[in-house]
């Protein structure tokens, strides 16, 4: 049940964050979110898939994420099923979490709201969000996990 209450608490954190962007006036961004300036919030809509990949393809970009979501989900309840595997059913918790999230708003909003950038080297230019940030994470733990297995 801890993996099911860590899903439904890391996406709705990012759904929360995404809706409270959403209610900001546009002209509040792109704003410092620190006093040091690593970290600018801002207002971004991707309608394609990441970096506005096939964003001419609406049905191809909300048919995508649904099925790997879907896809994720299955491997979810496999593994649940099975005892131990705690560090891979982590990394498809948290990175179910992050697709959820997204797909959230592929089928609710018609895009991805997009918040933060990291103003550091080649990052500052791309726009995340926290569902991003936990697929990536949970994407380097599976590779942790499959690393492990060698």
């Amino acid at each position: 049940m801890a993996f099911i209450e860590l899903i439904g608490i890391l996406a709705g954190l990012d759904i929360i964050i995404k809706s409270e962007v959403e209610d900001r006036d546009s002209t509040e961004f792109p704003r410092a979110f620190d006093k040091k300036g690593i970290i600018t919030l801002h207002k971004s809509h991707n309608k394609g898939l990441p970096f506005g990949f096939l964003k001419k393809y609406e049905s191809l970009v909300r048919m995508l994420p649904t099925v790997t979501a879907s896809a994720l989900g299955g491997i979810f309840l496999w593994l649940m099923q099975k005892k131990g595997h705690v560090l891979e059913k982590l990394a498809v918790s948290v990175t179910l979490a992050g697709a959820l999230s997204n797909l959230h708003d592929r089928l609710v909003r018609g895009y991805v709201v997009d918040y933060f950038s990291v103003n550091w080297k080649g990052l500052k230019k791309i726009i995340f969000n926290l569902g991003d940030i936990f697929i990536f994470i949970g994407t380097i733990l599976m590779v942790i996990c499959q690393l492990k297995e060698d």
